[in-house]
């Protein structure tokens, strides 16, 4: 499956980071990691930091898959409400999966500071818009229930919007935790001091057979080349769903675009995240080197073709949000592309072993979320690999 539309902006934006050889040799290892897009690469980074040998290849260039799509906000906010999410799985295990996501923002924060490059990273406050009069009782039992779980947010009233956005919306959340980064800077940054390390990185080399056991796995590439692992890690994001019968989410196409960069954010508070209760879906964000980065317009999933013939008039959809809101703000479109991600039931990552796959562990089912379960996922994996396992990994368990 293509993962993405081409001229996603990161690799662009970067260039070739770091090339890494494809394999041509018989290999053994404690862990083998497939994928090398930011999940992959802080699963690796944990497991070689605690002493795992390990082996990470990728069938594409590294950082290139669902990664570079990415737009790179980091969210506390699970893509299911809590109030809702409380009904699904009760009020201790909502809190817990909010506060985890809040928790990685702070674990990325740190780690973009031990690797010596930040990445794109900065602390950002949110805005989360009702877009309707009927979405404020609503918000404000949200509102309600972040508070008691300790969150630290405000209550914005249409006339606290007005005084500090060039919009109006009847209501909103203004949270303090919240945070942005480039998700594919941040994979190679991490994969150049985890080969320091002894990580052993192949990409452009595609597993092209499976045998599993619960003890000892077998990878064979397209290339004829063998690596046997003592346990597999597909951190292939959505192309994991290949390996297994169970349906771990519902597919979706998103829509992306960044701007060129631009003088003044008039009428934008603070350049905080922004993002809306509406369907189809609408967040925004800048960079550090002042663009605008726009996404939503999703719609179920079909085919590549099909997603990818829609992004001309799915940008001017984007471009015309924005330009009511941010009437003041010159933009203008450098790159737009689409994704495909997955979403769940209940808005949590699917994060750990299944019958399905003996000796197999899975980080899949992100979907707005992706690099704060990402965290979680590596964390989570890192220590039940070290026989210690995580009372968090129950709440992101395939078999809920």
């Amino acid at each position: 499956m293509d993962l993405k539309s081409d001229f996603s902006f990161w690799p662009i934006q970067n260039g070739l980071v770091a090339s890494y050889p494809g394999l041509d040799q018989d290999l053994s290892c404690d862990v083998a990691i497939v994928g090398g897009g930011v999940t992959g690469a802080l699963v690796a980074y944990h497991l070689v930091t605690a002493g795992v040998d390990t082996v990470l290849l990728d069938k594409r260039d590294i950082g290139t898959g669902s990664t570079s799509a990415s737009t790179g906000l980091l969210q506390y906010e699970v893509d299911v409400p809590l109030t809702k999410l409380i009904k699904q799985i009760g009020k201790r295990d909502a809190e817990r999966s909010y506060r985890l996501c809040g928790e990685a923002i702070e674990k990325i924060a740190d780690l973009t500071g031990r690797l010596g490059d930040k990445c794109g990273f900065e602390r950002k406050q949110s805005l989360y818009l009702a877009r309707h009069a009927k979405d404020v009782p609503r918000l404000r039992e949200e509102y309600a229930l972040r508070r008691k779980c300790g969150i630290k947010l405000a209550f914005l009233e249409q006339p606290d919007i007005e005084s500090k956005f060039s919009f109006s919306r009847p209501a909103a959340l203004y949270s303090e935790q919240g945070g942005q980064i480039d998700p594919h800077r941040l994979t190679h940054a991490l994969l150049r001091s985890t080969c320091q390390r002894g990580l052993r990185v192949f990409d452009r080399t595609k597993m092209s057979r499976l045998v599993l056991s619960p003890h000892r796995v077998t990878l064979m590439t397209d290339r004829g080349y063998r690596i046997q692992a003592r346990c597999l890690i597909l951190a292939a994001g959505y192309e994991a769903q290949l390996y297994l019968k169970q349906e771990t989410g519902l597919l979706k196409s998103t829509y992306a675009l960044v701007s060129e960069p631009v003088d003044s954010f008039s009428g934008w508070h603070q350049r905080c995240l922004i993002w809306e209760s509406a369907t189809p879906y609408l967040y925004l964000r800048t960079t550090d080197d002042c663009r605008v980065i726009i996404g939503g317009e999703d719609e179920d999933f079909y085919s590549p073709k099909r997603r990818d013939e829609l992004i001309g008039r799915k940008t001017t959809a984007l471009v015309s949000k924005f330009r009511r809101m941010f009437p003041q703000i010159e933009l203008e479109v450098a790159y737009s592309w689409a994704g495909t991600f997955a979403e769940t039931k209940d808005g949590l990552a699917y994060i750990g072993t299944t019958r399905e796959l003996p000796g197999t562990y899975l980080a899949m089912g992100y979907g707005g979320n992706g690099i704060t379960y990402s965290v979680i996922a590596a964390e989570i994996i890192r220590d039940d690999i070290l026989g210690r396992p995580s009372p968090d990994a129950r709440l992101f368990r395939l078999d809920r």
